[in-house]
């Protein structure tokens, strides 16, 4: 069984920054990647960004692109999300979540508050 904490979220002001991280813990951590979704009250979970375990390769949604870096420590078993230039419409719970290969996203955290204001 695998376990994610994501930590980092909070109440930022609009053109501020925040970096979210997650950790993993259990049995040994190795997934195909790992992601960062989010989700704004009354909307659904959506993509933010991921990062393939193996070779460390991104992919981002339009909408945070250039604002938003995703990064891990493998030795730490821990992704990064680095967001900046936050702006109002980034505020939602952030989750990240582990996908293994040929099973998807089986196992996620518990969600961290990120509140943007103007």
């Amino acid at each position: 069984q695998v376990q994610l904490v994501e930590s980092g979220g909070g109440l930022v002001q609009a053109g501020g920054s925040l970096r979210l991280s997650c950790a993993a813990s259990g049995r040994t951590f190795s997934p195909y990647a790992v992601g960062w979704f989010r989700q704004a009250p009354g909307r659904e979970r959506e993509f933010v960004a991921h990062v393939i375990w193996s070779g460390g390769t991104t992919y981002y949604t339009d909408s945070v692109k250039g604002r938003f870096t995703i990064s891990r420590d493998n030795a730490k078993n821990t992704v990064y999300l680095q967001m900046s230039s936050l702006k109002p419409e980034d505020t939602a719970v952030y989750y990240c979540g582990a996908n293994i290969q040929g099973r998807g996203y089986i196992y996620w955290g518990q969600g961290t508050q990120v509140t943007v204001s103007s």
